[in-house]
């Protein structure tokens, strides 16, 4: 088994990353293999709404000049798939929106190839606005009849300066218990 998890910071191995990764000590604990992939340094532009996906129904993007199809083929080859977020003004980064736009356009237009896989939501912020992020990256999930897996609370980490959320502890809790959950998730959907 394995989770992809996309971390769509402009900032590599900033708190996103470091959540994520708490994350990832959980699933890691119970065997299963994880990969994350930073949109820091790499190009990915939103939909243009050219609708070739409906046409092509290939698994993929028309629009070739990005990391998209990239992103498009690890999410089919995961069983599990975390899309982590900063909040920026109330909402997910652009690149994390382009992600959720493109890669389910494509599988909605390819029989929704991504259902039934196990998705999470994890989210960095400062301060406020942490919940509209939260539910905008759980929409990608839910449209695309996928499972979405809780904790024991909000996927979310609070802290402004790199590392700061190590110091959350409620929130690194809270990412310990989601990797626990989606683990065991993961194992009795494989049965």
């Amino acid at each position: 088994m394995k989770v992809i998890a996309f971390n769509g910071s402009a900032r590599k191995d900033g708190n996103t990353a470091i959540l994520i990764r708490k994350v990832f000590s959980a699933l890691e604990a119970e065997g299963i293999e994880t990969e994350l992939f930073q949109f820091a340094g790499k190009k990915i532009k939103g939909c243009i709404a050219c609708g070739q996906c409906f046409k092509n129904k290939d698994g993929r993007c028309a629009v070739n000049d990005d990391v998209a199809n990239k992103c498009i083929e690890k999410m089919v080859e995961a069983d599990g798939i975390i899309l982590g977020s900063p909040t920026y003004f109330s909402d997910v980064t652009t690149e994390m929106k382009a992600l959720i736009d493109r890669a389910g356009y494509v599988a909605r237009a390819n029989s929704f190839m991504l259902k039934r896989k196990v998705g999470a939501s994890v989210v960095a912020v400062r301060r406020a606005g942490a919940i509209p992020t939260f539910d905008s990256m759980n929409h990608f999930f839910l449209i695309g009849q996928m499972i979405v897996v809780g904790s024991s609370y909000w996927n979310v980490g609070i802290g402004l300066s790199k590392g700061d959320v190590e110091q959350d502890e409620e929130g690194m809790d809270t990412m310990l218990t989601l990797g626990q959950n989606m683990a065991w998730l993961l194992k009795k959907i494989s049965q």
